[in-house]
């Protein structure tokens, strides 16, 4: 028994080994790629290395005229990724402000760093429930590294909003109709989490994302409003009925307090002659006492 607890133990570690290992080759790998990104052009070879001396010795015999081919400048919110001989010159995203070109051999692209807003178009999602709802959202994103945003991907902007609606979807999808229309905030976060792991490798970031509206169908809407107003009257009727109940025994307790003292009937029917006195003032009123009507029950 102990050697197969030694021989179990001994398995576990070597499975978790093995995962670190992959992670840890995983990392390295992306980092290396990151560099070989970002020094490429120690791989020109010599012919590169020609083409680059020729144009750098065109630019001189050129000047001041070349200058103006040279001379680049980057807003503050922009990055330019420059390609020398179709790889990326070292040291990554130039900017902000000037940087130089070699006019022959060298090339750049303008990437955008300020946050960018979309909207996600409505998707119709079948819920976990089987109702079909009409889904739309906004994402915040920016570019966080420029090189990979160049490099990984074609149209980064494009991917992003392409995979924002399936993952909408597909969060969506998981859900019942009433967790989607209480625990936005919670969707909203999935999302972000998710969004944000799938474009980690495309050097952007998912800051944001939130839930606009939800559309339900006209019958669902029409059910629902009659659902919610059965709901409504229900809980008026209980209430009514309480109040009934709760003044039957309130006229309980005061006849109670009356028929303990005959006195306090006439102060009632002379309080109630004096309110009437109060609020309607061109009625009449003949006031029969009400020992005489005693005396005439009796009889």
């Amino acid at each position: 028994m102990e050697e197969g607890r030694e021989t179990s133990a001994m398995g576990e570690q070597t499975k978790t080994g093995r995962q670190a290992g992959r992670q840890a080759d995983h990392y390295h790998l992306t980092v290396a790629e990151t560099k070989a990104l970002e020094n490429s052009d120690s791989d020109i070879g010599m012919c590169g290395w020609m083409l680059v001396l020729f144009s750098i010795l065109l630019t001189l015999l050129t000047l001041p005229i070349s200058i103006w081919m040279c001379i680049k400048i980057v807003k503050e919110y922009e990055r330019a990724i420059i390609f020398r001989l179709g790889r990326i010159l070292r040291g990554g995203a130039k900017g902000p402000g000037l940087f130089f070109i070699l006019p022959c051999t060298d090339s750049f692209i303008n990437v955008d760093m300020r946050t960018i807003t979309f909207d996600i178009p409505p998707q119709e999602v079948l819920t976990k429930d089987s109702v079909t709802v009409s889904v739309d959202g906004v994402v915040y994103y920016r570019v966080q590294n420029a090189t990979l945003a160049v490099a990984n991907i074609t149209n980064a902007d494009a991917a992003t909003r392409l995979l924002a609606q399936t993952t909408l979807r597909n969060v969506l999808g998981t859900k019942n109709l009433a967790e989607i229309l209480s625990d936005r905030e919670e969707i909203a976060h999935s999302m972000q989490s998710t969004l944000d792991d799938a474009t980690d490798d495309w050097g952007i970031k998912v800051e944001r994302v939130e839930i606009k509206d939800v559309k339900l169908p006209l019958q669902l809407q029409r059910a629902m409003a009659a659902e919610a107003e059965a709901a409504r009257e229900a809980r008026a009727k209980v209430i009514a009925a309480e109040g009934e109940m709760n003044a039957s025994r309130a006229l309980k307790e005061a006849s109670l307090v009356i028929a303990e003292s005959p006195s306090a009937l006439q102060l009632r029917y002379l309080q109630t002659l004096n309110t009437i006195a109060a609020e309607k003032n061109s009625t009449i009123i003949f006031p029969l006492p009400i020992d005489m009507m005693q005396s005439f029950l009796k009889r």
